[in-house]
């Protein structure tokens, strides 16, 4: 540890903060006389659509991709680089340190407003740079000003109220109130205001979230099956069953409760458990595909990015889902989603049965790769996109 940051580490928590502060700004004025980062050209397509800034799981970037598929609409993902470790691809974007500063914000604002006819917002937050605002509600202004059609996009927690959550699921991670539940409720209702003030067409990227927002569309979640399908070993063909758990957010998936049941199996010797944590999104098919049994979650009802990726490798998903989202995703695509279903009292029973009838098992885990095909290649949310980018008369 340098000196320099042991005594930041002893100061008062405000001067810290203003210490922060200072850095930040000091930081990005290192680049004030600088070369902008470079935008994307313009395109002369009749609509273009910009996505950002949140880029949560690349599905920004997808939605674009499938965007583009559409006669003509060019489109393009922009994103803050928070951390290059786990950075998902994107079309354009800009790190922490030009985020905060005034000039790159100008000439964001200028190439957004001038350039593109349909802007979609994720998560509420702020895409022309930061101006001390909380939300995107100034640049949704600024966008409609300049008479570009926007419309809003809700991944999840950014929307999903946890106190609603905790009333109808009994194994909700929001039953128990902290800082935590309190800070997603406080930022649920706040973005759930905005949504009925700003009046502007609203699109969720999972089922689930429809409870919350109603009147809003599901805009399917996007992968490229390629890559998984190509990775994934035959099922069952090691020594024993591999089951596989991702916890990219160990609270919200109960994975807690995951390495509890798959460490007691694993001890047992009926299954090899593998808790995969620190691996870059580009090198996860060869670790999906290299599992037999992969455990989503057990906490929220959902299926989502990592459910889709893994049943696109034909692997069996464990995880809860639901009767009530099957039952909305039957409804809304004539599908059955095939995942199997398992919660917190449940899991042990239902892995082991899996690892007990591999035949079975795998003829579950065969139905993944088609659902995937059909509602997450990017077909779907290009159709679902299509309604939105076709009603605005476009520059």
């Amino acid at each position: 540890m340098t000196v320099s940051r042991s005594i930041r580490g002893n100061l008062p928590a405000p001067v810290a903060r203003t210490a922060k502060a200072v850095r930040a700004r000091l930081r990005g004025l290192r680049y004030s006389y600088a070369t902008l980062p470079v935008f994307p050209p313009a395109a002369t397509t009749p609509v273009r659509m910009l996505v950002g800034p949140t880029n949560s799981a690349g599905q920004g970037y997808q939605w674009a991709r499938a965007a583009r598929t559409l006669p003509g609409v060019d489109a393009v993902a922009f994103a803050l680089h928070r951390s290059a470790a786990f950075r998902f691809a994107d079309d354009y974007g800009v790190p922490q340190a030009w985020w905060n500063q005034s000039r790159w914000a100008r000439a964001q604002r200028e190439h957004v407003a001038g350039n593109y006819t349909h802007v979609l917002v994720e998560s509420l937050r702020p895409l022309l740079g930061y101006g001390g605002h909380p939300d995107a509600a100034a640049d949704i202004a600024v966008l409609r000003a300049a008479g570009v059609a926007v419309a809003l996009l809700f991944h999840g927690s950014d929307i999903r109220l946890p106190s609603r959550h905790a009333t109808r699921e009994r194994f909700s991670p929001f039953a128990h109130h902290d800082d935590f539940t309190d800070k997603l409720e406080i930022q649920a209702r706040r973005h759930a205001e905005l949504i009925e003030t700003l009046g502007l067409p609203v699109f969720v990227s999972t089922p689930d979230l429809l409870i919350d927002v109603p009147q809003a569309q599901w805009l399917p979640v996007v992968i490229d099956p390629a890559p998984w399908a190509a990775a994934a070993r035959p099922l069952f063909s090691g020594e024993r069953p591999v089951v596989v758990h991702v916890p990219s957010s160990s609270r919200l998936k109960g994975t807690a409760r995951i390495d509890e049941v798959l460490g007691g199996l694993h001890e047992r010797g009926l299954i090899e458990y593998r808790r995969i944590t620190g691996v870059p999104h580009a090198e996860m098919p060869s670790v999906i595909g290299a599992a037999d049994i992969v455990v989503d979650q057990l906490s929220i009802g959902l299926y989502g990015v990592a459910a889709a990726e893994a049943l696109a490798a034909g692997r069996i998903v464990v995880s809860y889902v639901g009767s009530d989202l099957r039952a909305r995703v039957r409804s809304l695509a004539g599908r059955e989603v095939p995942i199997v279903e398992a919660d917190d009292d449940t899991l042990s029973d239902v892995v082991s049965d899996l690892v007990a009838d591999t035949e079975t098992a795998a003829a579950q885990a065969a139905a993944g790769p088609e659902f995937v095909a059909e509602l997450h290649d990017g077909r779907r949310a290009a159709e679902v996109l299509s309604h939105w980018l076709t009603v605005k008369e476009t520059l």
